[in-house]
């Protein structure tokens, strides 16, 4: 009678990202069960950004520029 025991290792490896193209890295982390959003914006951040200036607007209150400026750079980048 035989016995076998599996044994786990852990081993550094160095990759050079650049190995691999956008589609390939993308795939890789859905495949990890992990979300990508391309501008790095927190879907629940982002849904309550439009919350809250949808809360703002539908009381008249038209001060929401500090949401809105949120908004355009987590979703664009960009500064306004």
């Amino acid at each position: 009678m035989s016995r076998y025991k599996t044994v786990y290792t852990e081993v550094e490896v160095d990759v050079d990202m650049s190995e691999f193209d956008t589609d390939e890295l993308i795939d890789e982390l859905e495949n990890r069960g992990l979300g990508y959003n391309t501008k790095g914006v927190d879907a629940d951040e982002m849904r309550a950004l439009l919350e809250a200036i949808w809360q703002k607007r539908r009381l008249g209150n038209n001060d929401y520029q500090t949401e809105l400026d949120g908004l355009i750079y987590g979703v664009l980048g960009k500064i306004v």
